[in-house]
């Protein structure tokens, strides 16, 4: 009837007016999507390791590009000048002292029952983003706890796992995909690359996804190695070959990004989990790994966000490695836990503007201790200063080698 023709019509006409008025919200919702975030941490590499912290020799074009489109800090802090620790807090938020983590967990540690590890009471950045509808994959050196299953990447957040479980320099070195152990023993001089490989393919795989990517590398960590296109390269010695090859592996990650169309909606983060150990450069300041100096705790942090982030930025007010973990969650609009204390704070005004520190104090650790008290312009030493460098010295004489702390 004309009647139902009538009827059929202002339906029609309703339908397809809400159509076009919800169509800009629904193109909106499908493209804004939560930001991926990419954190490649290196191996002891020092304060004055790359290029854009004035390195006169070691040539890290990548990540000196990496810099300049976006935000370099200069006073950026590892809560304590050794790997575990530190990597804990990364992923956690924590001071060592708060999440158990003061210490290296090594391969030889007993009995396996109270082997040192990341208490299944912490809550890590990937299983909160994972909660929050995020892909998550790690890449890399873990050294969170190896002797159960349960304690390793896999069971603590991360949807896939690569690398090796602790420090190259620990025996025996084993290169772990997911839960089983893949390569024994391990070709070194392969890692840097075989690591990039596989970080590209996570990124393929997941750019429909919003993603988190932990990409911790071995390089420049003791013993040192670099593969055949970079091998002898650098002209800087093995050192800088593995800085070089480092340096390509960021350059790769950042090109695949760009490749993907997902640069713009990446916050890429590089920086180290302590100062260096021979043959790397604190860029000038006193100690290294392992002291409770400078040198120890400060090292390089780069964060590059297109549109987010400007390009050339540099803010000198102190910043430390738990705030990446809150700058994180922020950005993902994922709660961080409200049952425990969260030391890390949201720099991302750091990396976009000439914001002041959002810390009154940071705190340094030497194993269980607090060492170190800093402002932006003071530090207390609590217990007497070591200086690592000097320690190994007197080792080598005495016939023992170098620093008893590893990783």
């Amino acid at each position: 009837t004309i009647q139902s023709m009538k009827t059929t019509l202002l339906d029609l006409t309703g339908v397809l007016l809400s159509t076009s008025l919800l169509a800009p919200l629904i193109g909106r919702s499908a493209t804004a999507r939560p930001p991926n975030v990419v954190v490649i941490l290196a191996d002891d590499l020092g304060y004055g390791d790359l290029g854009c912290y004035g390195h006169p020799k070691f040539k890290t074009p990548h990540i000196d590009r990496l810099a300049a489109g976006g935000a370099r800090l200069t006073q950026f802090n590892a809560p304590a000048p050794f790997c575990a620790p530190t990597r804990a807090s990364l992923l956690t938020g924590r001071y060592p002292f708060r999440c158990g983590m003061t210490g290296n967990p090594a391969p030889d540690a007993s009995p396996t029952e109270d082997a040192l590890h990341l208490p299944e009471t912490e809550i890590t950045l990937a299983q909160l983003l994972q909660r929050g509808g995020y892909a998550t994959g790690m890449i890399g050196k873990w050294h969170l706890g190896h002797a159960k299953p349960e304690w390793t990447p896999t069971h603590r957040g991360f949807q896939e796992y690569f690398g090796i479980l602790y420090s190259n320099d620990m025996r025996p070195v084993q290169l772990v995909d997911g839960d089983r152990v893949v390569e024994y023993p391990v070709v070194q001089a392969n890692l840097t690359k075989r690591y990039t490989e596989r970080a590209v393919d996570f990124l393929r795989r997941n750019r429909t996804n919003p993603f988190f990517l932990y990409l911790a590398h071995a390089m420049p960590h003791k013993p040192l190695a670099a593969s055949e296109a970079f091998y002898k390269k650098s002209g800087a010695g093995l050192y800088g070959d593995a800085m070089a090859e480092l340096d390509w592996s960021v350059g790769q990650v950042v090109a695949e990004l760009e490749k993907l169309g997902l640069a713009e909606n990446t916050l890429v983060v590089f920086t180290s989990d302590n100062g260096p150990s021979s043959g790397g450069s604190t860029g000038g300041l006193r100690g290294a790994k392992a002291s409770s100096y400078e040198g120890g705790y400060r090292v390089p942090c780069i964060a590059r966000w297109p549109g987010k982030i400007p390009a050339g930025h540099v803010n000198h007010a102190p910043a430390v490695m738990m705030d990446l973990f809150v700058t994180t969650l922020k950005i993902a609009n994922v709660a961080a836990p409200a049952d425990r204390i969260i030391d890390g704070r949201d720099i991302m005004p750091l990396f976009a503007s000439a914001a002041p520190s959002p810390h009154d104090v940071i705190l340094g650790h030497l194993g269980p201790q607090v060492a170190t008290v800093r402002d932006a312009r003071w530090k207390l030493h609590v217990v007497p200063p070591r200086d690592a460098r000097a320690r190994q010295r007197a080792g080598a004489a005495r016939g023992r080698g170098s620093s008893s702390h590893g990783g």
